[in-house]
């Protein structure tokens, strides 16, 4: 039964820092683009000849 002063507390705190983590997050706008990296990986960009090629080497 003791435990449970210590073990209660302990997990509000943890939760109450997951939560300021999220919004923390979200404000940060962590959260804006959630397709784009998924379509990214999609676009081929190390065709050769490409536009712009020479001036990435």
């Amino acid at each position: 039964m003791e435990a449970l002063y210590l073990l209660i507390p302990l997990s509000v705190m943890l939760v109450a820092l997951a939560v300021w983590i999220f919004f923390g997050a979200a404000e940060s706008g962590q959260f804006e683009d959630l397709e784009g990296p998924g379509m990214r990986i999609l676009v081929d960009d190390d065709r050769v000849g490409a536009e712009g090629d020479s001036a990435r080497r």
